[in-house]
């Protein structure tokens, strides 16, 4: 059909009544029946934006403890290791305080305050990096100088000053003389 073709609409007034089913339709004034969905639709309503508004506070809620419990573990994120390195301390500070006089008695608590350090290294997996033998490695090993040696060529053959190593994460590569064959 084009438009010409098509008919024109009928208007129908609110109160005129229907040809189909003879009733008097009103938009006007809803009937009982009408009116009580209205009621259960608005009640509905209501409830659902009190869901909503609630899920959205304790989004909000679950976000801010997030971000609080992020800023902590920053915040107190080395507080295993300096526990441990108060041991070392106070190991230490005994060493100082010490006017015996004895070298030897010196030398051992020295040696045993070492011990308590490498044990705190330990439980954080602070590993040492002390590669020699071992074939250069840039992303583990800093090499300062190389020398005449019979080992094959960048092979680390004198460590300057150990590397560590934080689980799988470089913290100081080791300083080291690597060889560069003979001529």
């Amino acid at each position: 059909m084009t438009q010409a073709e098509q008919p024109d609409p009928i208007p129908v007034a609110n109160d005129e009544v229907s040809a189909a089913t003879g009733e008097t339709l009103s938009f006007n004034q809803p009937n009982d029946d009408q009116a009580q969905q209205i009621a259960e639709l608005e009640a509905k309503i209501a409830e659902l934006n009190d869901q909503f508004l609630r899920a959205r506070a304790e989004m909000e809620n679950v976000r801010r403890r997030a971000a609080e419990d992020v800023q902590a573990a920053n915040k107190y994120a080395i507080s295993r290791f300096a526990s441990e390195l108060l041991v070392v301390h106070d190991s230490l500070e005994m060493a100082l305080s010490d006017t015996s006089g004895q070298f030897d008695t010196l030398k051992v608590g020295v040696d045993m305050t070492l011990k308590q350090l490498n044990s705190a290294f330990e439980k954080v997996n602070l590993v040492a990096i002390h590669p020699l033998g071992e074939k250069l490695n840039p992303h583990q090993h800093q090499a300062i100088s190389m020398i005449e040696h019979e080992a094959e060529p960048n092979t680390v053959v004198h460590v300057m000053q150990k590397g560590y190593r934080l689980v799988d994460r470089v913290l100081r590569p080791a300083m080291v003389v690597v060889s560069k064959g003979r001529a």
